[in-house]
């Protein structure tokens, strides 16, 4: 699912990702310093992904989580967990529900110890501006006592790849599509390491609703 990094993880590190996902399944929020690191590590891998990242199937997709953690264990009962099952997140993992830390945590730590099997991808949500307004920033003050932890996701966030493509067949952006993009060729040569623009290409991937109506036309939601 994704590039090869020239050195990936050692034993160590690999024990002690272990045993943080134990941790996290159990709703419990990880240190502050250990989330930094795991972004870091996060950061590594995704820099090396396309805006436009192949998957392969079987892979089991999975819409907007918005901090919902016990959804989110509800799916793995259901589907498997990593490495058995391989996931295609679609963005919108924190905000509105009272479990962002763990949730987006948990995602991440398995994308850092399964790089191959598990593809997350940005939402409209993993943006400084919605976050400082549906809920994560203040959950992040709650539980940590400082934003830190807010900007070491929010930094990692501008990595994120703007879609996948499983089997070369299905586009899965976590939105919709744009008038500003004709072609996937066009989605791969986005900037994308930078906040969600207010318009353009790369922010309609992440914002565009379908509609009954033909053609292109203006949301209601901005």
């Amino acid at each position: 699912m994704s590039g090869g990094l020239k050195h990936y993880l050692s034993q160590v590190q690999i024990d002690k990702l272990d045993q943080q996902i134990e941790k996290l399944l159990d709703c419990k929020p990880l240190p502050e310093p250990e989330v930094r690191v795991l972004c870091d590590k996060a950061k590594e891998i995704l820099r090396e992904e396309e805006n436009v990242q192949p998957v392969k199937v079987p892979v089991t997709v999975v819409g907007d989580i918005h901090g919902q953690f016990y959804d989110l264990k509800e799916l793995f009962k259901i589907a498997g967990q990593s490495p058995e099952t391989n996931f295609l997140f679609l963005g919108d993992y924190v905000d509105r529900g009272y479990y962002s830390v763990e949730s987006v945590t948990l995602v991440v730590a398995l994308k850092v110890r399964f790089k191959e099997r598990v593809c997350i991808i940005r939402g409209n949500h993993e943006s400084r501006q919605i976050t400082q307004v549906y809920g994560f920033y203040d959950e992040c003050l709650r539980k940590y006592g400082s934003a830190n932890v807010w900007h070491a996701f929010t930094d990692l966030f501008d990595f994120l790849p703007l879609s996948a493509l499983v089997e070369n067949q299905i586009f899965c952006p976590h939105a919709g599509l744009s008038p500003s993009i004709d072609s996937l060729d066009h989605v791969r040569q986005l900037e994308r390491f930078q906040e969600v623009p207010h318009e353009g290409p790369m922010c309609d991937l992440l914002w565009s609703d379908p509609d009954e109506r033909t053609g292109w036309g203006i949301s209601p939601r901005g």
